[in-house]
């Protein structure tokens, strides 16, 4: 296996104009020999394209479910390993991806959790390019050692809501920067949906609009979506499961999820929306959820998560944006005192449920504020006039009468029934 391989690499080097994707389905084919070797017989090895130095490794190994083994960076033979290491595309790469191997054919290096753990190398490139000769096979059994601990590999399944956080937030800047602003510049491909959601977004919802923002309101937004929505996958999740998990009245999600989870993504898009998906189905998210609420995060610990997550992803906009979420005893304890101002000090007998009130919130975020505001007024309504109009008593003045704004797409992702849902 190990001696064809070499036997490859040095018939394709001696052809002296060899690329280094001239050397992937020779590596492609040792992977996938090893793999059933060791009785994994279902592995998928798949080549990704890549425009620049941004975007995703080279390779990408799935266990031929919906499981993620790890990623493979490739470099020319006798490339220097030790400068790509210290690289910044290199360093997103270990910073991202947990099962990683940075190879120049020769020489593999495996990085777990962003460090070298294990290094070997299994033939000399010079005896094929300078000496036009097969290398002979070193280091095998060191070198099937590195292999076992890379198929080894499967996504760790306990998290706190602090480490959940760290892990989406580092995936969600790389989907930002390494895959939608690329995308968002390859303007002449005319099936390029991202710029299509761009424009979307820039006429119906935010008018000046730049990729910059877009590209970071959109990452949050799919990120976030498929947070929302594993909260309420039962079983296995995927990012192609997600879709059935974001109720239809949340239209501008379910357009993108329609997309995200039932489109043909790019590539690069696809792998990096995978791996967040990837993260989420190994985490326990009931259990995380339960342990934030007893942390005192209110009883909507979904909605008090995204504070956490915006700390980790961008800790700059969360200050300049004010994601300070306020504890639910703090927003009952106003908006009931807002309520009895409405009826003390401007003779609006009924509060909030007076259909000449109207309720607005400059910036909503969550609506946890619009939410409580709405219980109360119905809370009076049905306690003065009973159950038997309350529903057209909410069509015509709750949903009439109270507004937010929210300049942030991601908190829109957590309204997938929370808030509101609870009135």
């Amino acid at each position: 296996m190990i001696t064809e391989y070499l036997k490859n690499i040095a018939l394709t080097t001696s052809q002296g104009d060899a690329r280094e994707e001239s050397y992937y389905s020779h590596l492609s084919l040792l992977f996938k020999d090893f793999s059933e070797n060791i009785g994994k017989k279902n592995i998928h090895i798949t080549t990704l394209p890549k425009k620049t130095d941004a975007g995703n490794p080279d390779f990408r190994i799935w266990d031929g479910t919906q499981n993620i083994v790890g990623y493979i960076e490739a470099k020319v033979p006798d490339t220097d390993l030790d400068r790509i290491e210290i690289s910044e595309q290199l360093k997103r790469y270990r910073d991202t991806f947990q099962n990683l191997i940075l190879t120049d054919f020769y020489e593999f290096r495996l990085y777990r959790e962003g460090k070298l753990i294990l290094k070997t190398k299994i033939g000399r490139p010079f005896v094929a390019k300078k000496l036009n000769q097969i290398p002979p096979i070193e280091n095998e059994n060191d070198f099937k050692n590195l292999l076992e601990r890379f198929f080894s590999f499967s996504m760790p399944n306990v998290f706190t809501a602090e480490t959940l956080a760290i892990e989406l937030a580092k995936r969600t800047r790389f989907l930002k920067d390494e895959v939608i602003h690329q995308e968002l510049e390859d303007e002449e491909n005319n099936e390029n949906h991202v710029i299509g959601f761009y424009e979307a977004f820039q006429k119906y919802l935010i008018s000046g609009l730049t990729k910059e923002e877009f590209a970071d309101l959109y990452a949050q937004t799919i990120a976030y979506g498929l947070f929302a929505a594993r909260t309420r996958a039962d079983g296995a999740f995927s990012r192609r499961l997600a879709y059935n998990f974001i109720p239809p009245t949340i239209g501008i999600l379910k357009d993108v999820f329609q997309f995200i989870s039932l489109g043909s993504l790019p590539k690069q898009m696809e792998v990096i929306v995978d791996e967040i998906a990837a993260v989420l189905n190994a985490a326990d998210i009931l259990n995380i959820l339960q342990d934030y609420y007893k942390k005192g995060k209110g009883q909507d610990p979904i909605i008090h998560f995204y504070e956490t997550f915006l700390n980790k992803y961008d800790p700059k906009t969360r200050e300049q944006r004010g994601v300070y979420y306020t504890p639910e005893p703090v927003v009952d304890y106003i908006v009931h005192s807002l309520n009895e101002i409405l009826k003390s000090d401007f003779n609006k007998e009924n509060g909030f449920a007076n259909t000449d009130v109207t309720v607005f919130d400059p910036a909503g975020g969550t609506l946890t504020f619009l939410a409580q505001t709405a219980k109360f007024a119905i809370k009076d309504f049905t306690k003065k006039f009973g159950d038997g109009h309350k529903t057209n008593f909410i069509k015509e003045h709750i949903l009439k009468n109270f507004y937010a704004f929210e300049l942030m797409m991601a908190p829109y992702a957590c309204l997938t029934s929370n808030s509101l849902g609870q009135i």
